[in-house]
């Protein structure tokens, strides 16, 4: 599907406000699955599209209600609602 090294994927995430993967304790990146939708989205824009990184970022901030938007939203409120019944569980 998507060939990205490394360092690129790091570009992206210091080049891209939305692309916010959680970190464990010990550094190790973890990518929901909001996160690699956005990674879809921003590779279809530079490398597919061939929008530069200010175009792909000036993209990202139009209102945009696409489904894959759409369904990157839900993912995301469903993985912060599974987070706080997790911690409401913990704290129980």
């Amino acid at each position: 599907m998507m060939d990205l090294s490394t360092s690129l994927i790091r570009f992206w995430e210091k080049e891209f406000s939305q692309l916010k993967p959680r970190k464990t304790e010990g550094g190790t990146r973890k990518y929901s699955q909001a996160d690699v939708a956005m990674l879809k989205r921003i590779y279809q824009l530079v490398k597919i599209e061939g929008f530069t990184i200010a175009g792909a970022k000036e993209k990202l901030k139009e209102k945009q209600d696409t489904p894959a938007d759409i369904e990157a939203i839900k993912i995301k409120l469903s993985e912060i609602r599974n987070f706080l019944v997790e911690l409401k569980d913990n704290l129980s």
